[in-house]
């Protein structure tokens, strides 16, 4: 990917777990009232860190996903549409976890390189 790209795709990612809620709501034409447990507000109201890391395949992504996901962690996996790249085929891009403290979200992603 371009790194323009790049940048979009984990930002996409990394507010999925926010946008996500917001865009049912809005379709369902509900009340957009959005209930953050602790994590999540300490997160929020702590900068947002976030920590770019490298996989090697769209299988290791998705399996990173799914992991998370059977810990119990919110996992936001972001596909991009293919038009401008990846040859027109929809592609897996990124991925975000959490937000969860450092030393939870080290168990799923501990042995990754920073990017």
């Amino acid at each position: 990917m371009r790194r323009g790209k790049e940048i979009a795709q984990g930002s996409h990612a990394s507010m999925e777990f926010l946008m996500g809620e917001i865009r049912r709501k809005l379709s369902e034409n509900e009340e957009i009232k959005i209930e953050l447990n602790e994590l999540e507000k300490t997160w929020i109201a702590g900068g947002m860190a976030k920590i770019c890391l490298r996989v090697n395949s769209e299988e290791e992504l998705l399996a990173l996903h799914e992991k998370a996901l059977r810990k119990g962690l919110k996992s936001a996996l972001i596909q991009d549409s293919g038009r401008t790249e990846f040859g027109g085929r929809p592609t897996l891009t990124s991925c975000a976890i959490g937000p969860d403290r450092a030393e939870t979200l080290d168990e799923i992603t501990g042995d990754l390189t920073l990017y």
